[in-house]
């Protein structure tokens, strides 16, 4: 399903994380649907970041925040006074979970928290999607899906933050946003488990995607943890749009669709990471590859895989995008930044063969 742009229009949306990678894109698909952004975020985290290299700071207002600081987000998210409120804002890493949990559980918990109360004490109508991870169920490597109604848990600081972060929101809406008594409190709050998001200007460390792409343009072989893993690939517009369905929802009819929601690919299109690595160095070409690292590594889940089956259903959200078709989009960003083109240009590019992409299916 389409994204109405008469919502977007002139709506006043609050981004938590709009410096990262998902956040970059989703601020500048906002700014085309003609929505009043304000982000809110610490810096970049990567260098060099998509923020920067496509300019994302122009199309909002964005402050450079701490979700751990509840009174200046409070105070940030009062004198916006959003009509949408949308929490990507995290420690995004396994890897990092493991070298540094105190902070993991303090960004993706006690910040999820902060969020929820700031909403809270708004005492205003309000939508609030908070995004969490497909990581935040408890994985007994399963070969099929996990659905909404499965146990959240995770077996590592990052993965279990994520789950801990799914029972805050759940916590809150029992306790003060019942979808029952809407009409009395006016908050609308739903939770978004995606698979790995995957496209053009993602520099985060320890991720596959970004890896690959560094090696290739310094055409060196990439060094993989865990080649027989398989993952959830998606495109990262797909997911973002599930986001944004969700709050279009929750606007209009908030007490059915103030729950958790899950957004992964096709069957086929979850694939071992060894597969997504020989694609795109046949995609890259000038002789790219990828070599298997021996070193010990923290142990991540092998298999994992997400049924959106309940967002076909309810939301008319179904992927469009097949991993091939991605990896090519991918393989065009980043060389295009290794040609020097213009980064902004290109990731709106995308965004709008997306959208026509979209209108063919509906």
């Amino acid at each position: 399903m389409r994204l109405e742009r008469s919502f977007w229009k002139d709506r006043r949306v609050f981004l938590t994380g709009h410096t990262g990678f998902k956040g970059s894109w989703l601020s500048l698909w906002l700014s085309t649907l003609g929505a009043k952004v304000v982000g809110y975020a610490l810096d970049p985290p990567t260098s060099p970041s998509l923020y920067e290299q496509a300019e994302v700071a122009g199309v909002l207002q964005s402050i450079i925040g701490d979700i751990r600081d509840l009174p200046r987000l409070s105070a940030a998210i009062a004198e916006f006074e959003p009509e949408v409120v949308l929490h990507l804002a995290a420690q995004s890493v396994v890897r990092t979970g493991y070298e540094n949990p105190v902070d993991t559980y303090a960004s993706n918990v006690m910040g999820t928290v902060h969020v929820l109360e700031a909403v809270r004490t708004l005492k205003r109508k309000c939508v609030v999607v908070n995004v969490t991870s497909d990581k935040c169920y408890e994985n007994r490597e399963w070969v099929w899906g996990y659905r909404e109604v499965d146990r959240m848990g995770g077996h590592d600081p990052y993965s279990n933050s994520k789950g801990c972060a799914e029972l805050v929101t759940s916590a809150f809406r029992d306790s003060y946003f019942p979808p029952e008594s809407l009409h009395e409190h006016g908050v609308a709050l739903a939770s978004a488990r995606a698979g790995n998001a995957i496209g053009g200007g993602d520099w985060t460390a320890y991720q596959l995607i970004p890896d690959l792409m560094r090696a290739f343009i310094a055409g060196q072989p990439c060094l993989i943890r865990n080649p027989l893993s398989y993952r959830p690939w998606q495109f990262v517009l797909e997911p973002l749009r599930g986001y944004l369905l969700i709050a279009e929802r929750l606007a209009d009819n908030g007490a059915a669709f103030a729950s958790g929601w899950n957004f992964g690919p096709i069957e086929g299109d979850a694939k071992p990471v060894s597969w997504i690595a020989d694609t795109l160095s046949s995609k890259w070409g000038k002789g790219a590859s990828w070599i298997q690292d021996s070193a010990v590594s923290a142990k991540e889940a092998r298999a994992l895989k997400l049924d959106a089956s309940k967002a076909g259903a309810c939301l008319n959200w179904h992927p469009i995008l097949r991993i091939e078709q991605t990896l090519s989009w991918i393989v065009e960003w980043y060389q295009a930044f290794e040609s020097g083109g213009d980064l902004r240009a290109t990731t709106i590019e995308q965004i709008q063969r997306y959208e026509r992409l979209l209108s063919s299916f509906v």
